[in-house]
Parts: C-alpha cells; structure tokens; sequence
C-alpha cells in the first residue's frame, strides 16, 4: 500500500523537529520494490536511500534523481572503490579496513570523497569496534582525503524503549560522536 507507506513517511517527518529522515530500501525494499518504494517516498520529499550492498545501490541509482543520495550500509568490499566512485554512491564506512582503502583511493584520484562513519556501540553487526574508534579518534590523518557526511550507530533494543542497553548505547555514541565537532549525528 504506498499510499500507507507514503503517510508512514509524512508521519515521521512531522516528529523530526527538522533532521532529515532517510529510507532504509535493502533487500529490494524488503520485497515490496525498491524503484517503486523510493520513488513513492521521493514523492513526499525522501532524498537519502539506504541499501545494504554496491550492488544494490547501482541498481537503484539508475531510479533516482541526481538529488537524491544513496549509501551503502555494509561498507564496501576491497576493490569496489572504484565503482562506488564513479556512480556517486556514499559508503557507511564500517572498519578501518573500509576507511584505508576509501581514503587511499580519494588520495590516488587526488579528491575528496563522501562518506559515513558507522560506531559499533552495542548492535555487534556493523560499525567500528571501540578498538578501531579509538584509533580513528587519534589519528585522524586515517580520514586524509574522506568528508565525513555525518556519523551513525545502530540501537540494538530500539523496539523496546525502556531497554537500558538504549541509554548505553547513546551515551558510547555521545563519546565517539563528540570527537567529530560539527559533523550531523
């Protein structure tokens, strides 16, 4: 039903209080049709789409308009810069791994690329381990060439409000989120 689906949408928008909503479309939009969900959702002023895999992504691209922008939750597998690149898709960079090689591709083209830093603080899926964010956190030469367009986790318990692991995975992602002055959370 995207006439639901829209509605969801203006629903959540109107609860914003002015930060942007985004829409997850992974898996062919969980069954339901990525082009179709993503153009619905454009239609009520979506412009960020998220999908799992560059794969994905370079699928979906081709229904998008230019305004629209299009991340990678799983980060990218080593030698897919390139193509991530060239189709304007922006990677939720993930591992340090992830964050070497896209900077070391930004430096090789001599630009600067677009992305997102994903802080593991609890989901234990994606998202640099506090090993790894503590070494990004001192040396941030690791981000030579890499814009960071905002910084993000994942709630492990988000459908339980009253969960306690919620307010200890805020006050991590306060930490790490802290480290980077100016970047949208």
């Amino acid at each position: 039903d995207l006439a639901a689906l829209a509605q969801n949408y203006r629903d959540l928008q109107s609860r914003l209080a002015g930060a942007r909503l985004g829409a997850v479309v992974k898996a062919n939009a969980y069954g339901l049709g990525a082009a179709r969900v993503a153009q619905t959702l454009r239609q009520q002023g979506c412009r960020d789409f998220f999908v799992a895999h560059l794969e994905e992504a370079l699928s979906l691209k081709q229904e998008l308009q230019k305004d629209s922008n299009l991340f990678v939750l799983n980060g990218l597998h080593p030698g897919s810069e390139e193509r991530c690149a060239a189709a304007g898709v922006i990677p939720i960079l993930n591992s340090l791994a992830q964050i070497r090689n896209w900077s070391a591709f930004a430096r090789r083209q001599d630009v600067e690329l677009p992305a997102v830093l994903q802080f593991d603080t609890g989901m234990s899926r994606l998202g640099l381990s506090a090993d790894e964010a503590n070494e990004l956190i001192g040396n941030r030469a690791l981000l030579d060439g890499i814009r960071i367009l905002f910084v993000m986790s994942h709630l492990a318990c988000a459908d339980d409000p009253d969960s306690a692991q919620n307010e200890a995975q805020r006050s991590l992602f306060e930490k790490y989120a802290a480290s980077f002055s100016g970047v949208p959370r």
